[in-house]
């Protein structure tokens, strides 16, 4: 079974908000086994709306249509109206629909506004869904062969509704079931990764397998398709024990993981404890740890010390690291005080430390802007130190500055000490420049 999305709002041509609603459908449909083909993003046009419902109806691949937004009472909710075009059909007022908005309205002790009765309008032949959390009621309509669901664009009422409404009708009508995977990468281009996986990126493959980058991290996506569960899952198992293989400790967690509950994890599962010590990551290590539930069990705190004075004063970096005829504060040596410092003063297992060049001032040619040293700092063991020198603007250099240093200590706590990432450099080699 093929589906479609489409999602409505000049704010989303503007680039003005996220197109949220269209992922997360995507996801619950191939929940249902049910594939999306085709994901289309409107402006608040109801005459190229229409058109969009009239061709996809007609496509004999597609079996649904769902359509998030323009329910609303003001002139740019176009949705029903584009609606009844497609459908040749007009707009009658719903009574149960009126009732509903009007109940809506009382619950909240506020006067029902005249314009919000344009809500309870439907198409003729299209059934009215009830919105349990809003004043705007989805719409359930056909169109050929294909079944049509118009949610409200906001996201909490949209969610409710395909719970409620939408997706008990949905399960058991494919006769393919889809299993999906994701598994979660750091450390690899998108290229590199692309070579190593090799054949098994072939798209006539089943599972397919793809990938996806954004923000340093690279996702390997996976879909398998067979003709019951057991045997999807089992194909599905297969291959991502094969991509987990082939990745090796480059691949850090699957699904929902991200980098910090992979760290957590770890680091409960192994009783221990971290500080950190923050220069040009200016504390985004420590959001990222307390992002998770329970780092508390495990973060200890840390320390932001953007300036020199701060690093000697609170983790007692030596003064004559910063004297002219030393290195600097971007050095390892001064990463390696930072680290052992903090993690002394925290009475921590590990300690994290970074500094670096985020720009976009601040570079020299021996010290371009990108350059970082991070450095972990372990109770039993002798201080790690890396050099990398990321490409990219200051946001970016931040942002993967915190995941490589995250990266450390989790590839230290499963086994690995000896590893090497794109952005690594090591006794002035060139550096590689990340694709994502």
């Amino acid at each position: 079974m093929n589906a479609a999305i489409i999602s409505i709002g000049d704010e989303l041509m503007l680039g003005q908000i996220t197109d949220t609603n269209a992922a997360w459908l995507a996801q619950q449909l191939a929940d249902c086994s049910i594939f999306c083909t085709e994901h289309l993003a409107l402006g608040d046009d109801a005459s190229r709306l229409s058109a969009a419902i009239s061709r996809l109806a007609c496509d004999p691949s597609l079996n649904l249509l769902l359509i998030t937004g323009g329910l609303g009472p003001t002139e740019d909710d176009i949705t029903r109206e584009a609606l009844a075009s497609a459908l040749k059909e007009e707009l009658v007022e719903d009574p149960l629909a009126l009732q509903q908005v009007k109940r809506w309205f009382s619950n909240t002790s506020l006067p029902m506004p005249e314009r919000n009765r344009v809500q309870a309008l439907r198409p003729t032949s299209a059934e009215i869904i009830e919105n349990t959390r809003g004043t705007a009621p989805g719409l359930h309509a056909h169109l050929e062969n294909t079944e049509i669901y118009v949610l409200p664009g906001v996201p909490h009422e949209m969610k409710e509704m395909f719970n409620s409404s939408v997706l008990p009708r949905l399960r058991g009508k494919s006769d393919v079931v889809i299993r999906t995977a994701a598994v979660r990468c750091l450390g690899l281009g998108e290229s590199s990764l692309a070579e190593i996986l090799g054949s098994m990126m072939n798209r006539e493959n089943n599972p397919t397998v793809g990938t996806t980058a954004s923000r340093g991290i690279i996702t390997v996506r996976i879909l398998a398709q067979a003709d019951d569960e057991k045997h999807a899952q089992q194909l599905l198992d297969n291959t991502v024990a094969e991509v987990k293989e082939r990745l090796g400790i480059y691949a850090f967690g699957e699904g929902d993981d991200t980098l910090q509950s992979c760290l957590v994890r770890e680091l409960k599962n192994t009783g221990s404890t971290l500080a950190v010590v923050e220069s040009c990551t200016g504390g985004m290590i420590g959001e990222l740890l307390t992002s998770v539930p329970g780092s508390s069990d495990v973060f200890l705190g840390g320390w932001i010390t953007y300036s020199n004075e701060m690093k000697i004063s609170e983790v007692a970096v030596p003064r004559e690291l910063f004297q002219p005829a030393a290195a600097g504060a971007v050095s390892e040596d001064v990463a390696r005080a930072m680290a052992e410092g903090g993690r002394e003063q925290a009475e921590a297992d590990y300690a994290l430390a970074v500094t670096g060049i985020a720009g976009p001032g601040g570079g020299t040619a021996e010290k371009p802007v990108g350059t970082v040293w991070i450095a972990l700092a372990s109770r039993a063991r002798p201080t790690l130190a890396r050099h990398f020198l990321f490409k990219g603007g200051r946001e970016t250099i931040r942002d993967r500055s915190a995941k490589a240093a995250l990266a450390m200590l989790l590839w230290k706590l499963r086994g690995c000490d000896d590893f090497s990432m794109i952005w690594k450099r090591t006794n002035g080699e060139s550096v590689k420049t990340p694709v994502s």
